[in-house]
């Protein structure tokens, strides 16, 4: 495959990726397809939605990155050696903001959901129970593996679970843009060297 060939494809294959970490971190604002967290964000919101990881990370910067990736693909201005060299720094704009959104995601599933917790003495109050001091810090302990827990997390509904699939998704979709803006930049080199073979397409 060549150089603007490749770009094409990986071009094309961001978009979705994007498109889906933006829905991902929006949704994430309505916990349990609640509106109330919204209203009262510093007290019901899980404090990791709130950095956006989704939407400006591996949402907006991917999506830039992934139009410029595109255009160097395709013939015409853009597909040149001096294209293939401004994709090279544009896919590392894109691997940053991935970067940043699976930082997020991480620590969205390590810190676990803000909701309204039912201790063991009967206490009820918002908070975000199954966090843990980076000192102690045990994936083995992890809420994420004890599910029993869950159900103490009396509002919003299912918020856990929420969490657990929307924040996933962003983590699985940003490595995956990882991995690609990572071939692009490989790529790139190759087509400032050898060129796009944009004639032959």
């Amino acid at each position: 495959m060549c150089t603007g060939r490749c770009s094409k494809f990986i071009g094309v294959s961001l978009y979705p990726l994007s498109v889906l970490c933006v829905i991902c971190n929006i949704l994430l604002f309505f916990p349990g397809w609640n509106v109330d967290a919204i209203n009262h964000p510093n007290e019901k919101m899980t404090p990791e939605v709130l950095y956006l990881g989704g939407i400006m990370g591996s949402g907006v910067l991917v999506l830039i990155s992934a139009i410029c990736i595109h255009c160097a693909g395709k013939p015409g201005k853009c597909s040149n050696r001096c294209g293939m060299f401004f994709s090279i720094i544009i896919s590392t704009v894109g691997v940053c903001g991935s970067l940043y959104g699976l930082v997020v995601s991480v620590l969205g599933l390590v810190n676990g959901p803000r909701c309204l917790y039912q201790f063991i003495n009967g206490r009820v109050e918002w908070a975000i129970p199954f966090r843990m001091p980076l000192e102690n810090l045990n994936m083995d302990r992890s809420y994420l593996f004890n599910p029993d827990a869950w159900d103490r997390c009396v509002e919003p509904l299912g918020v856990v679970e929420f969490n657990v699939i929307l924040f996933s998704t962003i983590l699985g979709a940003s490595c995956i843009q990882i991995v690609l803006c990572g071939i692009q930049m490989i790529n790139g080199l190759f087509g400032c060297i050898c060129g796009t073979c944009s004639k032959a397409f």
